[in-house]
């Protein structure tokens, strides 16, 4: 006889609210954050990796660690205020915007 974990067949699909961290059931305010950190700190990787960058080139130009790089790239986004990741991102050559939305 197979066992099967309650739960595990539930076929039910909920609909996404557009943030993984509302959905989650954060604070509306405070997944925003979240999801702006989250954002910046991919595109920052990403950047680093089309750059070609070592972790070590890139704590190097970025005015940060190596194991500060290393944090950033496993998306470690409760180590990193929005403030520093704008400031990485332009130490990047990357030009941040904030916009808000009404």
């Amino acid at each position: 006889m197979k066992k099967t974990i309650p739960g595990w067949d539930d076929t039910r699909i909920t609909s996404s609210s557009g943030n993984i961290f509302v959905d989650l059931g954060f604070d509306e305010a405070e997944a925003q954050i979240m999801a702006m950190r989250v954002e910046l700190m991919v595109s920052i990787e990403k950047h680093i990796a089309a750059q070609g960058w070592t972790q070590a080139e890139a704590a190097k130009r970025l005015g940060i660690t190596q194991p500060r790089v290393s944090k950033l790239k496993k998306g470690a986004w409760d180590e990193f205020s929005v403030d520093m990741l704008l400031t990485l991102a332009a130490r990047a050559g990357l030009h941040p915007e904030l916009r808000l939305a009404a």
